[in-house]
């Protein structure tokens, strides 16, 4: 693989930064008009529980890069919404992990399917770029940034929920 030029690379800086200014848009746009008026950092919170299931507040601070006090009060505000629930360690008692509950559940799988539809619209309306080159690219991008490959993300989802389901 050869190494991008400066113009190159300049190029491809300027188109994700708004490739980025869109999907925040469709984050945002995702999010609207839901009963639960989850902003999006929550939003993020709920999706770190979602992939990794049952995490204690300070895990859910360091993965959304935010004080351990300011991730406390979001998933407080997650816990009155009912969309999280503290619950102890079994072999642990001083230990106390966030864990999804339905409401919340229901609300990524509804957020998810927004942005799939949105992203299938869009992604129709653009279907003449789409090279495998170009997917590859994106694919590489995510990876290159943290992002777990959506299989990955949903196991951890269905492992979440059945977490919670042999808790309750």
């Amino acid at each position: 693989m050869q190494p991008l030029t400066a113009g190159t690379e300049q190029a491809a800086v300027e188109a994700l930064m708004a490739a980025s200014r869109a999907f925040v848009g469709l984050a945002a746009r995702s999010l609207a008009d839901l009963e639960a008026e989850v902003t999006l950092p929550q939003f993020r919170a709920l999706v770190v529980l979602a992939t990794r299931g049952p995490q204690r507040a300070v895990d859910i601070s360091a993965e959304l890069q935010v004080a351990p006090s300011t991730g406390t009060r979001m998933c407080d505000r997650l816990i009155r919404k009912g969309l999280v629930r503290r619950s102890r360690s079994i072999s642990d008692r001083r230990v106390v992990r966030l864990q999804l509950t339905p409401a919340g559940r229901a609300l990524v799988q509804e957020v998810i399917q927004r942005r799939r539809e949105e992203l299938s619209r869009i992604v129709g309306a653009t279907s003449a770029y789409w090279k495998p080159a170009v997917t590859e690219a994106l694919t590489a991008f995510a990876t290159a940034a943290g992002e777990v490959p959506e299989q990955e993300w949903w196991l951890g989802f269905t492992a979440s929920e059945h977490v919670a389901e042999a808790e309750d």
